[in-house]
C-alpha cells in the first residue's frame, strides 16, 4: 500500500469511527431518555426536570452528528483551512519581522 493510500485509509477509518460514535450516542439517547422521563413522571410529576436532560443531551447529540458528518452551517466547509492559513500567515509575518531586526 502506498503512503497516500495509507493516509486516505487512515482518514476514512477515523471518519467511520466518528460516525459509529455518533450512532452509539444517539442510540443511548433514545434508550435512556424514555427511562429518565418515566422516572421523573413517576416519582416527581410536579416538577418535570427531564426537559433539562432532554435539551442538554439533545444539543450534544446534534453537535456530535454535525461533527461526525462534517456539517458546519455556521462556519462553512472550508472555514478551518482558511483560519489555519490566516494564522500561519500571521505567524510568518511575525517571524519575518523578528528576523529582520536581528
Amino acid at each position: 500500500m502506498e503512503e497516500s493510500e495509507k493516509i486516505a485509509y487512515d482518514k476514512a477509518k477515523r471518519k467511520v469511527k466518528e460516525i459509529k460514535g455518533f450512532y452509539i450516542n444517539l442510540t443511548c439517547y433514545l434508550i435512556v431518555l424514555p427511562i429518565i422521563i418515566y422516572v421523573n413522571l413517576t416519582y416527581t410529576p410536579e416538577f418535570q426536570w427531564f426537559w433539562f436532560s432532554m435539551l442538554g443531551w439533545g444539543i450534544g447529540v446534534i453537535s456530535h452528528g454535525m461533527g461526525a458528518f462534517g456539517y458546519y452551517p455556521f462556519l462553512g466547509r472550508d472555514w478551518e483551512e482558511r483560519k489555519l492559513k490566516e494564522l500561519m500567515d500571521k505567524m510568518n509575518k511575525i517571524e519575518e519581522q523578528r528576523t529582520k531586526f536581528e
